[in-house]
């Protein structure tokens, strides 16, 4: 079977890099493959649903860029569409002296992202918008809200089929080849032909590169799992916005928070801590084999080596509740143990270089018979639709 476009991932990222193609040249024969039974079934269905508003990103990144661009395209699609959503707000706080100049930084970050609204919170004002805070200063960010992400993914397949695209589920991809500009897809279950691979496969996305890019590829991803609790309902009332920290400069992730959801819930969390396979959403998941390889990567070794009592605390964190608790009493004290129940759990793939660095910003590589999308993580759901129009502007290129 011959098409012109195949994108690899079933995701959010992946659909809307389809449904961009799609839009602009219905004519094309695309196919999206997906190894599992339905989309969205990893970091896509897995994660706590922020829309985020672009104030954590270094102004000129290609996270800020997406998420912008991305914001304003997901909230217009979600009013077309009909997809719920809540523009509720989340606070920054800082809890110590310490975290007042990166409070600060993030404060100019999101005016140099063109953030509308952006305010300091004394003490004072903190404990009017939420009353259970503790803090010595803080940002509201009014912009910042919360989703159902599959339910959106949902509503990217309804109009990718609307324009004829195709989708295959459980077909794990096995090989990719190249002769004569024409690609070799081969899955567990058929053998297709195309133009050109678009690589959207998170977790696996540096596996896929390889097929395409041989040993050139100098990252790899290294999965993290984020364990949530979340609050009793009659605990929910000590969470009216999103409650953040200030996240620690020296990693990709933003500390454990507090996140309302739209059915009603509030999360709280979530940590990071090394999973022991790609897929591992649970302490007891283990693949040998996947383990090993990030174990032996040089750059997971030298982030270890550097920042290993902070993974510990992280590990420390999910093995005790009592220390998770203590994380969250930091921004609202008067949480306790007993109004946490266990929540869910995501994995963040999170590409590392050989020479150490957690990739900050997204990645893609191409090559003359793909494009490979080898970091997306948040706020990569946010920035779906943004990715895949300049994930789709260079596939049309080569198309047209």
């Amino acid at each position: 079977m011959r098409y012109d476009v195949i994108v690899i991932g079933g995701g959010i990222v992946g659909l809307a890099t389809a449904l961009k193609i799609k839009e602009q040249k219905p004519n094309l024969r695309l196919l999206i493959l997906e190894k599992e039974k339905d989309i969205a079934q990893h970091q896509t269905g897995n994660n706590s649903g922020v829309i985020h508003s672009g104030l954590y990103y270094k102004p000129g990144s290609l996270k800020a860029q997406n998420c912008i661009e991305g914001y304003k395209q997901l909230l217009e699609f979600c009013d077309k569409e009909g997809v719920p959503y809540e523009l509720c707000g989340k606070v920054v706080v800082a809890t110590n002296p310490a975290q007042l100049g990166p409070l600060d930084t993030l404060f100019h970050r999101g005016e140099a992202n063109g953030l509308q609204g952006l305010e300091y919170l004394s003490p004072e004002e903190l404990k009017e918008i939420e009353p259970h805070v503790n803090g010595i200063k803080g940002i509201r960010v009014p912009q910042t809200g919360i989703i159902d992400y599959t339910a959106v993914a949902q509503k990217y397949v309804e109009k990718i089929k609307e324009l004829d695209g195709e989708i295959h589920f459980e077909e794990r991809v096995y090989s990719i080849s190249e002769r004569n500009g024409i690609s070799n897809v081969v899955t567990s279950k058929n053998s297709y032909d195309t133009t050109l691979v678009i690589n959207c496969g998170g977790l696996f996305s540096d596996k896929i590169a390889q097929m395409t890019e041989g040993e050139k590829i100098d990252l790899k991803i290294i999965p993290f799992r984020g364990e949530y609790y979340e609050l009793k309902p009659e605990k929910r009332h000590l969470v009216k916005h999103l409650i953040y920290p200030v996240p620690d400069p020296n990693f990709p992730f933003l500390g454990v928070h507090f996140t309302r959801m739209v059915n009603g819930g509030v999360e709280a969390g979530p940590n990071a801590v090394l999973a022991f396979r790609r897929e591992g959403y649970r302490k007891s998941d283990f693949k040998l084999s996947e383990l090993k390889e990030t174990l032996l990567w040089p750059g997971f070794q030298k982030v270890a080596g550097k920042y290993w009592k902070t993974g510990m605390g992280e590990f420390y964190r999910s093995f005790s509740k009592a220390a998770f608790v203590k994380a969250l009493q930091e921004l609202i004290p008067e949480i306790k143990a007993e109004d946490l129940v266990p929540g869910g759990a995501g994995v963040r793939a999170q590409a590392c270089d050989v020479r150490g660095g957690l990739l900050d910003d997204f990645a893609i590589i191409e090559n003359k018979q793909a494009i490979n999308v080898c970091n997306a993580p948040s706020p990569a759901a946010t920035s779906s639709l943004s990715i895949g129009q300049t994930v789709a502007g260079k596939a049309l290129k080569r198309l047209t």
